[in-house]
C-alpha cells in the first residue's frame, strides 16, 4: 500500500507545482544567494528542485538520496578544482531535502552543520515558508564555508550559480 501512495503522489506532483514553492523570484533570489556566496567561498553550490521521481525510478523503489547522487553525477558536481561541490536537492513529491557535499567540503564540515542546513529547510518548508527558509539555509551554509573554504581571490565559478527545476 505505501508503494502505491508514494506512486500516487509522484504522478500527481507536477512541474508547475514545483515551480508555484518555488517561483521565478525565489529562483532568481537564490542564484544570487550562491552567487554572493561563492564570493566569499571557493566551494561551489548547485541547487536542483524536483516535482517528482521518474516513474522507473518509483517502480524501482528509488529512495530521495539515491536519486541526488544520480543527479550529482549527472550534473557533474563531483567536478570541481578542490574536490567542494554541494548539492542542495529538493524532491517534493517525497518532501525530502538532501545535501550532497564532495569530498573535500564532505570532510571539513560536521555532521551537525549539515543536519542545521537541512532543518532550516525543512522546518521552513513544513510551515510552508519555502523563499524564506531555503535563502535562510544558504546563507547559513556560505558562512560554513566561508570559515572552512574561505575565497583567497582564487574563485572560478566552476558550476552554474542557477537553480534547476527538473
Amino acid at each position: 500500500m505505501a508503494k502505491f501512495n508514494r506512486l500516487l503522489k509522484h504522478l500527481g506532483a507536477t512541474r508547475s507545482h514545483a515551480r508555484s514553492l518555488f517561483p521565478r523570484s525565489t529562483l532568481q533570489a537564490v542564484q544570487a544567494c550562491i552567487a554572493a556566496g561563492e564570493k566569499q567561498h571557493r566551494a561551489e553550490i548547485r541547487l536542483i528542485v524536483e516535482a517528482a521521481l521518474p516513474l522507473t525510478a518509483v517502480l524501482r523503489g528509488e529512495s530521495a538520496r539515491a536519486r541526488a547522487h544520480e543527479l550529482f553525477s549527472h550534473y557533474r558536481i563531483w567536478d570541481t578544482e578542490e574536490n567542494c561541490g554541494i548539492l542542495i536537492y529538493i524532491n517534493v513529491a517525497d518532501h525530502k531535502v538532501e545535501i550532497l557535499p564532495d569530498r573535500s567540503v564532505g570532510k571539513a564540515l560536521k555532521r551537525d552543520d549539515w543536519y542545521a542546513v537541512c532543518q532550516t529547510m525543512t522546518r521552513g518548508f513544513a510551515g510552508k515558508n519555502y523563499h524564506d527558509s531555503l535563502l535562510q539555509a544558504l546563507t547559513q551554509l556560505n558562512t560554513l564555508l566561508g570559515e572552512h573554504f574561505p575565497d583567497q581571490d582564487k574563485h572560478k565559478n566552476q558550476l552554474s550559480d542557477r537553480p534547476l527545476i527538473l
